[in-house]
């Protein structure tokens, strides 16, 4: 009766399992009789007749459970598989929800001679009220219940997690602009020094305004960057490289006069003048460099900065720091780091072959800058020759045609000099900082190498301690065996902090140079694209000269 409007595979799977393994009549029976009329041939023209059996009651059932329905505690775990199955013949699923809403217990079924309780009664109990009549309004419910099943956590998984340096890339909310301008001469002779405007713009908040100037020498600039290397390059940050100091051109500038150096300097001031503002906004861009104290600091105060007494070439720091260049340079001859990393190996060959490749293109662009200077000393040497020609020439037509040819030469001389500048500023500069940049990535990768150094150091020394350990105890020295454990103690405390350090180390490189690839990408395209339009405008402007010069040339009579 009530068992007759479950879904066919319910009982058919399990039908001979009932009979073969119940030999009790009363469950035996009560779980035959649903199968036989479940199994029927008649089921077809009965569901025409009566509707859905979900929806539409037979008319044997009775609006009270039936006592025989716990037959179904003698086989609950084939009924769950038939819940866990897909719907079979139209049905959503097998709801365990009572007429009223809520799960059925055993207080209204009468219990049988043999209680069912002693079979299964966790399971049986919620069993007896789905074989209710299910009323159309619940069948509609069905659907929430099998919606769940599907894994809401997935959905936000498809999104990809970024890197922090794309998400800072895209946010574009925080900016800081650093320009370098106004070189002068401070002072006479060779006490004097050369002193810059520094103006930043930046709406980032911890900075207290958002435009100001503040006046540094150029020493100061080279002391902010020992600062920042001696602070994070342990850490495996890439510190952008200062200026180079040049004794040369330092020395003309302190004994030249203000003539002199407005005439035979300026170029030199002029480049370091802007190697100063790229390093600068290449610094400031570092997220982590630029909320430095010392950077702040730098920036920020109004005011003389303490004198940077360690950036003399020729200072006892100098000399220390050229000594240490030598031992590290020896360091990494000699010992070759046995590397476990794929990624570390790949990137160390990549960096090399970076480096070499930089190396050519800064040789033969620095070529093609004294070309273009080349040419444009060559062109102003032909505009004079031309002009002093016309001077002497008698025909008018053609004196003036070769007047008018030494002003066209004149403007291309100066078309020349600018695409030399730009040749210069926008290629040679940029690669050559790069340059600078790959020793600086190099600076880092050899950081992680004493790391290693130091852990293995720290290994060694402790196989030794365990080792005098070892024969401390065998010689019954109990006095040197305390000693010795201490000793074990405290270099495998030695050894955990160098493993922890090496690990920590090789995850920061990881992700500065990632960050020094994306950066990298992006300047050598604006590169590019800086170069490419001022050798568009500088042929235009060429073109246009001679346009211009033309109708004079065919007006030769």
């Amino acid at each position: 009766m009530a068992d007759s409007r479950e879904p066919p595979p319910l009982f058919n799977d399990d039908d001979d399992s009932h009979k073969d393994d119940d030999n009790d009549d009363l469950f035996t029976s009560a779980v035959q009789s649903p199968v036989s009329e479940l199994t029927t041939p008649e089921e077809p023209r009965r569901q025409e007749g009566l509707g859905d059996p979900l929806t539409s009651p037979s008319p044997a059932a009775s609006p009270t459970p039936d006592p025989p329905s716990d037959s179904h505690a003698g086989n609950p775990t084939d009924l769950f598989e038939s819940v866990g199955e897909p719907p079979v013949g139209g049905l959503s699923s097998v709801s365990l929800e009572s007429p009223t809403g809520g799960e059925g217990t055993q207080q209204d079924v009468p219990e049988p001679p043999v209680p069912a309780s002693s079979i299964l009664p966790p399971m049986g109990a919620p069993l007896t009220p789905p074989v209710a009549p299910i009323t159309p309004t619940v069948t509609p419910n069905l659907t929430p219940n099998v919606t769940p099943a599907a894994p809401a956590p997935v959905t936000p998984l498809p999104a990809v997690r970024q890197s922090p340096e794309e998400l800072e890339a895209e946010s574009g909310d925080e900016f800081i602009e650093i320009q370098v301008s106004d070189p002068q001469k401070i002072g006479e002779g060779m006490s004097s020094y050369m002193a810059y405007k520094v103006t930043t713009k930046t709406n980032i908040t911890y900075f207290r305004k958002k435009n100001w100037s503040v006046t540094r020498r150029f020493s100061d600039f080279l002391g902010l960057h020992g600062k920042l290397v001696e602070k994070h390059l342990h850490s495996g940050r890439i510190i952008p490289p200062a200026p180079e100091k040049s004794a040369i051109g330092t020395t003309k500038i302190k004994l030249g006069s203000d003539k002199t150096a407005e005439s035979g300097s300026q170029d030199f001031i002029e480049k370091r003048r802007a190697s100063l503002e790229r390093y600068m906004n290449r610094t400031g861009a570092h997220p982590t460099l630029r909320a430095d104290p010392d950077f702040r600091e730098f920036i920020e105060l109004d005011a003389e900065l303490p004198r940077a007494t360690q950036t003399s070439a020729l200072s006892s720091a100098g000399v220390l720091r050229l000594f240490n260049r030598v031992g590290e340079t020896v360091n990494k001859m000699t010992f070759k780091m046995d590397e476990s990393d794929q990624w570390f190996e790949e990137k160390t060959q990549q960096i090399e072959s970076l480096d070499a490749q930089l190396r050519k293109l800064h040789l033969a662009m620095e070529g093609l800058v004294a070309y273009r200077r080349e040419l444009a000393v060559s062109t102003a040497s032909f505009a004079k020759s031309a002009a002093i020609l016309s001077s002497v020439e008698e025909h008018s037509a053609l004196s003036r045609a070769l007047h008018q040819l030494a002003e066209s030469t004149e403007r291309t001389h100066t078309i020349h000099h600018a695409q030399a500048d730009a040749d210069f500023y926008y290629l040679s500069e940029i690669t050559k900082d790069y340059i600078q940049l790959i020793g600086a990535v190099k600076d880092v990768f050899h950081e992680r190498v004493k790391t290693f150094q130091t852990w293995q150091h720290a290994q060694s020394m402790l196989a030794k301690k365990r080792e005098a350990k070892a024969k401390a105890e065998l010689a019954g020295r109990m006095d040197k065996v305390q000693q010795a454990q201490e000793e074990v103690a405290e270099w495998e405390v030695k050894v955990e902090r160098s493993q922890e350090e090496f690990d920590r180390i090789s995850r920061a490189i990881k992700k500065e140079v990632d960050r020094f690839d994306v950066v990298r990408v992006k300047d050598f395209k604006d590169m590019l694209v800086k170069y490419l339009e001022a050798l568009m405008t500088s042929q235009q402007q060429i073109i246009k000269v001679w346009e211009t010069f033309m109708p004079e040339a065919k007006a030769i009579a």
